[in-house]
């Protein structure tokens, strides 16, 4: 596929379908994680030939703790492994890797794992890829009021810039583009400040039947449109 030169700096994916992958091919529940994240690897690969800075991605939510406790515990281990046994390979592909969410609520394991493989690749350039782990867009909105108003501000200083500032990471710009599979035609709380003027494609695939042509579908898609941002 010919690409277009109007490429997003941010692109953002709901990963959605992975469950429903697995019933379809007659599998747990954990294989069609499993094929997820093979797929986000390749994706990954791809966002890195095209040249996208930022790719975010929502691993977990705030509200997967209401899933069965097999499951979750299944997520977070995986987690775990992805940051003990595939991080030198994030690291070798110039990767910087950045997780958001409440981590805090986190065990302390993970948190260490987390905290560790930033700080190995916070100075690498070639790509972002922030994981969304125990995030909820309301959440962080809800934990960055907290945090302005524990500074005790003159009420007439809190601005759009003092929020955007309190989110959890504000260095990381909006997504330019936020692509969901599975054939839900919702964002379900991602990041819902930051995706103001967010362009939105919704994919019926499931996210591990996703492939690199089908992102490159969505690219040229995002390439076609006339972003305004409300000035025309």
């Amino acid at each position: 596929m010919t690409l277009h030169h109007n490429l997003p700096q941010h692109v953002a994916i709901i990963m959605d379908g992975n469950r429903r992958w697995a019933r379809k091919h007659r599998q747990p529940a954990f294989e069609g994680h499993r094929a997820g994240y093979r797929t986000l690897k390749r994706i990954g690969d791809v966002a890195l030939e095209r040249g996208i800075k930022y790719l975010t991605v929502w691993a977990f939510s705030t509200e997967n703790w209401h899933r069965a406790k097999r499951e979750v515990q299944f997520l977070l281990n995986f987690v775990e492994w992805v940051l003990r046994e595939e991080l030198v390979e994030f690291h070798r592909k110039g990767v910087h890797l950045v997780v958001t969410g409440r981590l805090h609520e986190l065990s302390a394991k993970l948190q260490k794992l987390i905290s560790d493989a930033m700080n190995l690749t916070r100075d690498n350039t070639r790509g972002v890829l922030n994981v969304l782990l125990n995030y909820g867009g309301r959440a962080e909105i809800v934990d960055a009021v907290r945090a302005i108003v524990r500074a005790q501000p003159d009420p007439d200083s809190v601005n759009a810039e003092l929020i955007a500032s309190h989110l959890y990471h504000p260095e990381i710009p909006n997504p330019d583009l936020i692509i969901r599979t599975s054939g839900e035609l919702r964002l379900s709380g991602l990041m819902p400040w930051q995706a103001e003027y967010s362009e939105l494609i919704f994919v019926e695939k499931l996210w591990p039947d996703f492939t690199a042509r089908d992102f490159d579908a969505c690219l040229a898609e995002f390439a076609r449109r006339d972003r305004r941002f409300g000035t025309k």
